[in-house]
């Protein structure tokens, strides 16, 4: 057998006039007769999580089954999607819906710690003079996938979530903890998350250039640096290379970032800031998530779709009410319908983004063959802002590590939302057997 197949590095980049340009992954990168597993195509895992405040309408108003308009039924061919969820049915085989989940770290928080406990399953200590409460799922798992990146992590919203009905802001309501006392914000603005992905600049020759001086610069540092050792001391050599070694992290995450202008994507140019239309900032959004997912930027991110107590209206489909008073129902049926068009519109914006994560090659497979995405509520019903039953799915692939086909897991009454972050922890290949106050994992997931 002859083998002329020719190979390239994965690394491999185009220089020009000091500008280098990351290639994105190509089947001339795999050697000839090399096993997948050994090569770069071997898929990388995206973890994204997505949150919606005050739950949505289920079986638990006063109106019973009858207006339950989240909870899907059956799995495989029978598995049946709700009129909330309808939108993923072109994607249904990667959805896995919950019954009858609790997190108990909510309860009586109303507004002001919900966001926070979503993803930690731990109440927060609110009585010091700073922030305590745990790490969150997203750092965890973080830590684990998304090392290697420019990013570790992206956390964004698509408005400020300074509200009044959630206690004027704070330290909880973020999703995202990097540790116990250490909340990530929430970044709103759609141009200060461009240019952290993507660099300063406003359009690609602008990054390409800031990006070619700011590489120089680094290593004019550590030229002059380098002159030093042979004059130091062990102890301050000991400093100087700790010294260098932070430089060549930043050198290292600044060219990372330069992959901006990787071949087969279209960086759009910086947006100016926050949009004036409410439907045009959540796309932008999503749509900044997946260039992020897309050029390898990022394989964490944590989006709060709308803020918890929002007072955001929702004209452009219908509903001129506000968010957070409809959602105090009180089992009024034209609220109830008001409440179900908000949530289906966000639900179609997240299928809209399911939908490009399917239509992106990654590899031998898709974006979404590669992620798990988990979208859901850390509240059930608005109204009585209990937490139970919460409405939350799961999505996606996740590198063959999830089952296929569609599903609604019946799960034993008041499981804790913790069994299952802490079975997401293990689909990633993080080994530990708690979280928060899990009991165990979820079997079939």
């Amino acid at each position: 057998m002859f083998l002329t197949r020719k190979h390239i590095a994965r690394r491999t980049v185009l220089k020009a006039a000091g500008v280098k340009l990351a290639l994105p992954f190509l089947d001339a990168m795999v050697p000839a007769a090399t096993a997948l597993a050994q090569t770069a195509a071997v898929p990388r895992m995206r973890a994204a999580f997505f949150y919606i405040p005050h739950g949505a309408i289920m079986y638990n108003t006063s109106h019973g089954a009858a207006i339950d308009k989240w909870t899907p039924s059956g799995s495989g061919a029978d598995f049946k999607l709700s009129p909330i969820l309808a939108s993923l049915e072109p994607y249904k085989k990667y959805v896995t819906s919950f019954g009858n989940l609790e997190n108990a770290a909510t309860a009586g928080s109303v507004h002001t710690f919900t966001p926070a406990t979503w993803l930690s399953a731990t109440r927060p200590d609110t009585g010091g003079p700073k922030a305590h409460m745990a790490t969150t799922l997203d750092q965890v798992i973080a830590k684990i996938i998304s090392q290697d990146t420019p990013l570790p992590s992206l956390e964004v919203a698509s408005e400020t979530t300074v509200q009044v009905a959630a206690g004027g802001g704070g330290n909880y309501t973020t999703l995202s903890f990097r540790d116990a006392e250490s909340p990530l914000p929430m970044e709103y603005n759609p141009r200060k998350v461009f240019l952290q992905l993507f660099g300063e600049g406003d359009t690609p020759q602008e990054r390409a250039a800031i990006s070619h001086q700011t590489s120089s610069l680094l290593d004019l540092i550590l030229d002059r640096t380098r002159k030093l050792q042979g004059d130091l001391g062990s102890g301050d050599r000991a400093v100087l290379d700790g010294y260098l070694d932070s430089v060549r992290e930043i050198e290292r995450r600044t060219q990372m970032a330069s992959a901006k202008g990787q071949s087969g994507i279209k960086i759009p140019d910086a947006p100016a800031g926050e949009l004036d239309k409410f439907e045009d900032q959540v796309k932008l959004m999503f749509d900044l998530i997946a260039l992020a997912f897309q050029a390898d930027l990022t394989r964490v991110t944590s989006y709060i779709m709308v803020s918890e107590g929002t007072n955001r209206t929702y004209n452009h489909i219908g509903v001129p009410d506000s968010f957070h008073p409809v959602s105090h129902h009180a089992n009024d049926l034209e609220r109830i319908n008001k409440l179900v068009k908000i949530q289906t519109w966000h639900l179609e914006k997240f299928s809209e983004f399911v939908k490009k994560m399917a239509e992106t090659p990654d590899g031998q497979g898709s974006l979404l063959d590669h992620s798990i995405f988990m979208y859901g509520s850390n509240m059930s019903n608005s109204d009585l802002h209990n937490n139970y039953p919460e409405p939350n799915i799961l999505v996606g692939g996740g590198a063959g590590k999830m089952k296929l086909g569609g599903q609604h897991l019946v799960l034993p009454e008041r499981t804790p939302i913790a069994n299952l972050h802490l079975t997401l922890l293990q689909k990633v290949g993080v080994e530990r057997d708690k979280f928060g106050d899990s009991t165990g994992t979820i079997a079939g997931v």
